[in-house]
């Protein structure tokens, strides 16, 4: 077969080898395809962006996930009922008419229903019915068949406008009437079986004591009247209380316009009424399904929608050509995320943010779970960032989420998964956290001296108002007490610029100690011993990333690994930038009036090395 001898080609994109599926040729030979080579294995019919009625065509078993041989078996099944497989890869709206085989049984019901659904749009032979189209035909032709079946009804209505509730009451009471004419039929048999299949004795006197309602169970539970050979069952007097308001209407609605006036029923009346009621009980038996699918229309819609979207499915199953190659949005991408002065293209449906993470930690990535909402409906997500830092995300910040249709929702972060985001941010965290290590101590510090003071005050504001005397209100006096709650700070603050003194005093000396060019390679060295280590953990992490744990948790088989390395992560990230040709003012009446302390710290920095130096030339 010229399929098994077709040569496929491969590209190589995220560390792996992915299939090229261009043309018809490619895609019918996937069903050659080693499995082992196949991106995926499994990618479940709902949660992804892609036509769930297609997927459902394609999920064959009905099981929730399509599979490799349900996707090849599609791809044979719409080849078999094409004249020509480029028409699978020519990007069609729908399926063209001239293109439908229909030199079989089934291809010949398929092409009546294309033509019967062009007659009515006023379409020929020659041109495309869309999936759209032929998605509307099987409402077609539901509404079709109930014109039909309501048509026919006029001819089965014995009573007219009043069959439908006579029917429902012949209905209700069919089970007790029918036990009523089998007691008597056994009571005719055997005369003893008219006293034990009547009301017992015992049952009777058991409902003496209580309070009685007509619709008490235990009376509904006994016969509608007395058993007797005679098998007749009365319509008004003798009848169990409990059933006489339905009777007396069996009575007037179906028993007088059917058998004429009657006071009683035998078996053999009960029988005719049923066959009276007969033609009625098989229209209703024959009311269309709207959901059955006409000879061939159901078909039509499924070769519209395969020639449609199977070489789309295929990109993003058997490969991941459109994630890969940024030809477009991959069918697990369901939007972007707008947050913290960036957009994320990496954002997949999450059902249960807690499951998932358990299982999409191990891609390496930064997972930033939002959950999103737009009126009444709610969607949970998880979005990857892979470019810039995560200094500003935090659960509880707040964003814009654009869903594929170009709808907008609100999103507010409600789980992070932290792993490095870039190398940049990496160089630069031992420095960050070492400045918020030490401000967090330094405010700490502070605020206990501070409290220790305020301690202070109120046991000497207790102790003055216990004494009452103005001598002692006079030792406690305000300017006094004010230099003693802020001289534990000052002491603080002190010990902090002293400890920094020595350590700038310390680095510059050995700084010194070395010749003039020997010093830009000791603060190199410097650079690399606090960040190298971060940097180098960073780097290996980043390399690790992996697609596969993030849709794995969505119920995908992700069969490779797909690697996202730092140039193609920083892609599914773009940062805010302005455009090229805008003009920029840097003159910001608002801004912050810089901080002197840095040049008083890079004075003193000088001044120490100044006289470290001439130390060293003295000596």
């Amino acid at each position: 077969m010229a399929e098994a001898e077709h040569s496929l080609r491969f590209f190589r994109a995220g560390g792996f080898d992915q299939v090229s599926i261009d043309t018809a040729q490619d895609l019918l030979a996937l069903a050659q395809l080693d499995q082992k080579l196949w991106v995926a294995l499994s990618c479940p019919v709902k949660g992804i962006e892609f036509d769930t009625r297609s997927l459902q065509f394609i999920d064959s078993d009905h099981d929730g996930h399509v599979r490799v041989p349900e996707l090849t078996a599609a791809i044979q099944w719409a080849n078999e009922r094409l004249t020509s497989p480029d028409v699978l890869v020519q990007k069609l709206a729908g399926v063209p008419m001239a293109h439908i085989r229909s030199d079989d049984e089934a291809g010949k019901l398929i092409k009546a229903a294309a033509l019967a659904l062009a007659a009515e749009l006023g379409k020929t032979e020659a041109d495309v019915l869309t999936v759209e189209e032929t998605s509307a035909a099987q409402a077609s032709h539901a509404a079709r068949a109930q014109a039909a079946w309501e048509a026919a009804g006029a001819q089965a209505l014995p009573l007219g406008e009043t069959t439908a509730a006579a029917h429902a009451l012949v209905a209700e009471l069919n089970g007790k009437v029918q036990d009523f004419f089998t007691r008597c039929q056994l009571a005719a048999f055997d005369v003893r079986a008219g006293d034990v299949l009547n009301a017992s004795e015992e049952a009777l006197k058991a409902l003496a004591p209580v309070a009685l309602q007509a619709d008490t169970q235990a009376i509904s539970a006994l016969p509608l009247a007395h058993v007797s050979a005679a098998g007749l069952l009365p319509l008004s007097e003798g009848v169990n209380p409990a059933w006489c308001g339905r009777l007396a209407d069996l009575r007037d609605t179906v028993v007088l316009p059917l058998l004429g006036s009657k006071d009683s029923l035998s078996a053999a009346d009960w029988q005719v009424i049923h066959d009276k009621l007969a033609p009625y009980v098989s229209w209703l038996a024959a009311k269309p399904d709207p959901m059955a699918e006409g000879d061939g229309v159901r078909d039509l819609e499924k070769l519209a929608r395969y020639v449609r979207d199977l070489q789309l499915l295929a990109n993003n199953f058997a490969s991941f050509r459109d994630f890969y190659t940024g030809r477009g949005q991959a069918s697990f991408q369901v939007g972007t995320l707008y947050l913290d002065g960036r957009s994320c293209e990496l954002c997949v449906a999450v059902n249960d943010a807690a499951k998932h993470a358990a299982l999409a930690g191990l891609s390496r990535l930064c997972l930033v779970y939002c959950e999103c909402v737009r009126g009444a409906e709610k969607l949970s997500i998880a979005a990857a960032f892979t470019a810039g830092d995560a200094d500003q995300l935090m659960v509880g910040r707040n964003g814009v989420f654009y869903d594929r249709q170009g709808r907008d929702w609100d999103a507010t972060i409600s789980k992070i998964i932290d792993h490095p985001i870039s190398l940049r941010q990496a160089f630069w965290s031992p420095y960050k956290n070492l400045v918020r290590m030490l401000g967090l101590q330094f405010q700490k510090l502070t605020a206990g001296k501070a409290k220790e003071a305020d301690d202070k005050l109120l046991n000497s504001a207790l102790d003055t108002s216990k004494k009452g005397a103005i001598g002692a209100s006079a030792k406690a006096t305000p300017s006094a007490f004010d230099v003693g709650k802020f001289a534990g700070i000052f002491a603080a603050i002190g010990l902090a610029l002293a400890a920094l003194g020595s350590m700038v005093t310390a680095l510059m000396t050995g700084l010194f100690a070395l010749l003039w060019w020997q010093i830009p390679l000791a603060l190199l060295g410097l650079m690399l011993l606090i960040s190298g280590p971060a940097v180098v953990l960073a780097w290996f992490k980043l390399r690790s990333r992996n697609l596969g744990p993030i849709l794995d948790a969505n119920g995908w088989a992700i069969n490779a690994r797909a690697r996202i390395n730092i140039p193609f992560g920083t892609s599914l990230t773009q940062l805010a930038q302005l455009p090229a040709n805008a003009e920029v003012s840097l003159v910001d009446p608002y801004a912050e009036k810089p901080a002197q302390w840095p040049y008083v710290v890079l004075a003193v920095g000088v001044v120490t090395a100044a006289v470290v130096w001439f130390l060293r030339l003295g000596g």
